[in-house]
């Protein structure tokens, strides 16, 4: 994790123009990055890339704070202030905004609109928009470019993505939906910043992936193209015949889901519903087992190795950005640590 104030952060990722804004230069790549903010004016300035003005509306101290991961095409981050907040804000013009309120003692209000307890916002960048928010305020956000978030629907989801989805501002998803997108990424967020070490491209592209799958788990009026109980049960079979397959001519690498949708034209529902039925088991948790198998190689095979490996590094050299989770599920796979593999090579 790296603690910023806004004076640390270059001003021009703040400029007027905020068509084609980028986020500024984070000096550990992609980890969680917090500024701390004691009034309202840098804090408008601690979320990268957007154009906002924030005017308190209630007496006493201000304190706010911004965590953020910035990945390849995604931003995920966390806002929290103190007092009753006016904010005009803007995001770049090429991406998507779905805002997030966690659990508040008082309402969010976007353009006037409540957010309710079972709902999310959904802002386009061209928009600028008012948000009006309670003290004590928590909100998580993800910040998608709109070439990627196309792109990941029709080849990952093979959903006909409609702009009127997009166009509704305020979705209803239920409290139950709204709460597992909370909880999931909270734990992201909590995940890379107590990890020793910036998550790698692979790790990062894996995030995106997951938080993107999280999105579209809310299933707010989408018509998917490809449905599993369309297609026959030999074609079933032969889906999971040929993405086994696959898995395995590749097992030299990470190999992740919507790698498998695209290459074989299927949806994430549909892969799912045919490893199911096939194989007892989800495609991530195939997955899964094949990418710890890598890194047992990569760990037992350390003495070899060009450069000197960690448990840290080989993990996310196959993916894993959950430290914890992954000696979790190595021990649980092999019966012993990632350390104890890696001590073993050397002995």
């Amino acid at each position: 994790m790296t603690v910023l104030s806004a004076a640390s952060v270059p001003n021009a990722a703040y400029g007027p123009s905020i068509s084609g804004a980028v986020p500024p230069h984070l000096p550990n790549g992609l980890c969680v990055n917090t500024r701390v903010a004691s009034d309202a004016d840098e804090q408008a300035r601690n979320l990268s890339g957007w154009r906002q003005t924030y005017d308190q509306l209630t007496p006493g101290v201000f304190s706010g704070s911004v965590s953020e991961l910035c990945l390849e095409h995604m931003t995920v981050f966390c806002e929290t202030t103190s007092q009753v907040l006016r904010q005009s804000c803007e995001v770049g013009s090429d991406s998507y905004l779905f805002g997030i309120p966690l659990k508040n003692d008082g309402p969010g209000l976007i353009d006037g609109h409540l957010i309710a307890d079972d709902a999310l916002a959904v802002m386009r960048g061209r928009d600028e928009f008012e948000l009006v928010t309670a003290s004590g305020y928590r909100i998580l956000g993800v910040v998608i470019e709109d070439a990627e978030l196309r792109t990941y629907a029709r080849e990952v989801e093979r959903i006909d993505f409609s702009d009127e989805v997009l166009s509704r501002q305020i979705l209803n998803v239920g409290a139950s939906r709204k709460a597992s997108l909370c909880d999931g990424l909270s734990m992201l967020l909590l995940t890379a910043q107590a990890g020793p070490q910036p998550l790698s491209a692979v790790a990062g592209s894996n995030v995106q992936s997951c938080v993107l799958a999280m999105l579209f788990d809310l299933g707010v009026s989408l018509r998917a193209d490809d449905l599993p109980e369309n297609r026959s049960k030999s074609d079933r079979y032969w889906i999971v015949m040929q993405v086994r397959d696959y898995i395995l001519a590749h097992r030299d690498r990470p190999v992740a889901v919507p790698e498998l949708c695209r290459q074989f034209h299927v949806s994430r529902r549909t892969l799912q519903y045919c490893f199911e039925e096939t194989l007892g088991m989800t495609p991530m948790s195939y997955l899964r087992a094949i990418r710890l198998n890598g890194a047992r190689r990569d760990l037992s095979s350390a003495r070899q190795a060009k450069l000197p490996r960690t448990v840290q590094s080989v993990a996310a050299d196959w993916g894993f950005w959950h430290l914890s989770q992954f000696a979790t599920d190595y021990r649980k796979l092999f019966g012993k640590r990632p350390s104890e593999s890696l001590r073993l090579a050397f002995q």
